[in-house]
C-alpha cells in the first residue's frame, strides 16, 4: 500500500456515511409519502404509453410519471435549458435537501457539499425537439442549450449550480447498476473528507426518439396488457417494462449530520460492483454473487444478518434464474428464508433510476418495518421467498439492494437501519 493510499485510508477511518434526506419522483407519486403508500399497498401504475408521438411504436406499456408539473418545482431559467430527466432530478434533489434541512448556507462551506448523479439515457426529449428543428427549419432554429440539456452530466451540473454546491461532484454514465454505483461514489467522497453529497439518478426515456433507441434490447417487454407485461421470477416472464422518474438523497458524514442536528434515516454500509459482459445472463450469477459478498464484507455483515433483498428482477428467464442462484450462492442456507421483493413491477424499471428508487423503498421499508409486495406476480418460482400480494411485517435491520445492467454491470448495496430513536 502506498503512503498516499495509507493516508487516505487513515483519513476515512471512522467516517460513517448516513442518509439524511430523500426525494422521489415516480409513476406512483411525487414525494416519499405518496411513493411509500402506493408501494406498500402494492398498487400498480403500469399503463399504456400516452406520450405524444409514441402511438404505433412496438413498446406499448410503461411506467409514466403523471401529474408532475415541472414549472411549479423548477425555476423558469432552469426549465428552458434542461430536459425532463433533469427536471425530475432537480425536483427530487430539492425534496431531499428539504428533508435533510441542508443548504449551502447551512453547510460548513459550499466546498464541503458535492453532487453525484447517474444517467443512462440522457436528455432524449430535449434532443429530439432540437433535431426536429434542425431538419425541419434549419440550424438557425436550434437553441444553444442543446449542447448541454442532453448531456449525461446535466443533472449534476444544474443541481450544483442551483444549490450553490462546489464540493467534489461527478456523474456515473452507465446502465442500470449506475444508480447504486453513484451512491458508492458519494460514500467514498464522504469517507475522503466531504461533509455531504447530493446523490441519485433520474431518467426520462419515454420520448419517441428514446423509445426507438431502446427497441434493440431483446429484454424489453412488448406486451400490451399492463398486468402481464412485467412478471419476473415466473414462467410467464417476457421482459421488463421501462419507466421514468427517479430518487435523490442527501448522504452525510454521521458526525457532521449530528452537529447539524439532522437525524439519520439509514447507514450506507457496503457496496461492491462487478462486470460480466453484455447479454451474459448465465455469467451474471457469479458476478452478482461476488458483488453481494463484497458488499457484505465492506459492511462487516454476515449473510444471515440480511433481513430482506430488493431484487434486480429483469423478467428474463435466464437472468431471473441467475439472480436467484447468485442470492443463494452469496447468502447460503439463509437465502431460502430471507424475504425477496421487486416493487418495481408496479412502476417499471427506470434504468439507472430503478436502483435508486429501490434504495428509497428499502430505507422506507426499514423505517416502517415492512417488506412491500411485488405487484402482478403470482406463482413465483426459482426457490425465492418472494413477497407478493400484501406487504409483510418484518424486523428489518439490514437490507440488500441488487442491480444489474443490460450491458453487464452487477452491483449490490447494503443499507443498515439506524439505532432506535434516531428518527
Amino acid at each position: 500500500m502506498s503512503s498516499r493510499t495509507s493516508r487516505a485510508a487513515a483519513a476515512g477511518a471512522g467516517r460513517v456515511t448516513v442518509i439524511t434526506g430523500m426525494g422521489v419522483v415516480a409513476p406512483s407519486g411525487v414525494g416519499t409519502d405518496a411513493f411509500w403508500k402506493a408501494t406498500r399497498e402494492g398498487v400498480s401504475f403500469l399503463d399504456a404509453i400516452t406520450r405524444e408521438g409514441c402511438e404505433g411504436l412496438p413498446l406499448r406499456v410503461a411506467g409514466q410519471v403523471r401529474g408532475f408539473d415541472a414549472a411549479t418545482l423548477v425555476e423558469d431559467r432552469y426549465l428552458v435549458q434542461t430536459d425532463r430527466f433533469s427536471h425530475f432530478a432537480m425536483a427530487a434533489a430539492e425534496m431531499a435537501l428539504a428533508d435533510a434541512g441542508l443548504s449551502a448556507a447551512d453547510a460548513r462551506s459550499p466546498y464541503a457539499v458535492g453532487v453525484v448523479t447517474a444517467a443512462g439515457s440522457g436528455g432524449g426529449e430535449f434532443g429530439q425537439r432540437e433535431l426536429q428543428q434542425l431538419w425541419g427549419r434549419g440550424p438557425r432554429f436550434v437553441g444553444p442549450y442543446q449542447s448541454i440539456a442532453w448531456f449525461y452530466a446535466a443533472s449534476t451540473g444544474q443541481i450544483s449550480i442551483r444549490g450553490g454546491f462546489k464540493g467534489p461532484s461527478g456523474v456515473v454514465a452507465g446502465d442500470e447498476a449506475g444508480g447504486l454505483d453513484a451512491m458508492a461514489h458519494a460514500a467514498r467522497s464522504v469517507r475522503g473528507g466531504t461533509d455531504a453529497v447530493v446523490v441519485g439518478a433520474a431518467e426520462a426515456p419515454l420520448a419517441p426518439y428514446s423509445i426507438v433507441c431502446q427497441l434493440g434490447y431483446p429484454e424489453l417487454s412488448r406486451a400490451a396488457e399492463p398486468d402481464r407485461a412485467y412478471l419476473p421470477f415466473t414462467d410467464r416472464a417476457r421482459g421488463f417494462v421501462p419507466a421514468e422518474g427517479g430518487a435523490m438523497f442527501v448522504v452525510e458524514e454521521a458526525r457532521a449530520a449530528r452537529r447539524r442536528g439532522a437525524p439519520a434515516r439509514a447507514v450506507v454500509a457496503g457496496h461492491c460492483s462487478t462486470f460480466t459482459g453484455s447479454g451474459n445472463w448465465a455469467g451474471s450469477r457469479e458476478g452478482l454473487a461476488r458483488a453481494i459478498t463484497g458488499a457484505l464484507a465492506e459492511a462487516g455483515c454476515a449473510p444471515q444478518e440480511v433481513d430482506a433483498v430488493f431484487a434486480d428482477a429483469l423478467a428474463v428467464p435466464a437472468a431471473d434464474h441467475a439472480e436467484a442462484l447468485a442470492i443463494s450462492d452469496a447468502l447460503g442456507p439463509h437465502a431460502a428464508r430471507v424475504p425477496v421483493t421487486a416493487p418495481k413491477t408496479g412502476i417499471g424499471r427506470a434504468y439507472c433510476a430503478a436502483s435508486t428508487l429501490d434504495t428509497a423503498c428499502a430505507v422506507l421499508a426499514m423505517e416502517h418495518q415492512a417488506v412491500p409486495p411485488t405487484p402482478h406476480v403470482t406463482g413465483a418460482d426459482h426457490g425465492l421467498d418472494l413477497v407478493t400480494g400484501h406487504a409483510r411485517p418484518a424486523e428489518l435491520r439490514t437490507v440488500l439492494v441488487l442491480s444489474r445492467g443490460l450491458l453487464g454491470s452487477n452491483s449490490a448495496l447494503v443499507l443498515r437501519h439506524c439505532e432506535p430513536g434516531r428518527r
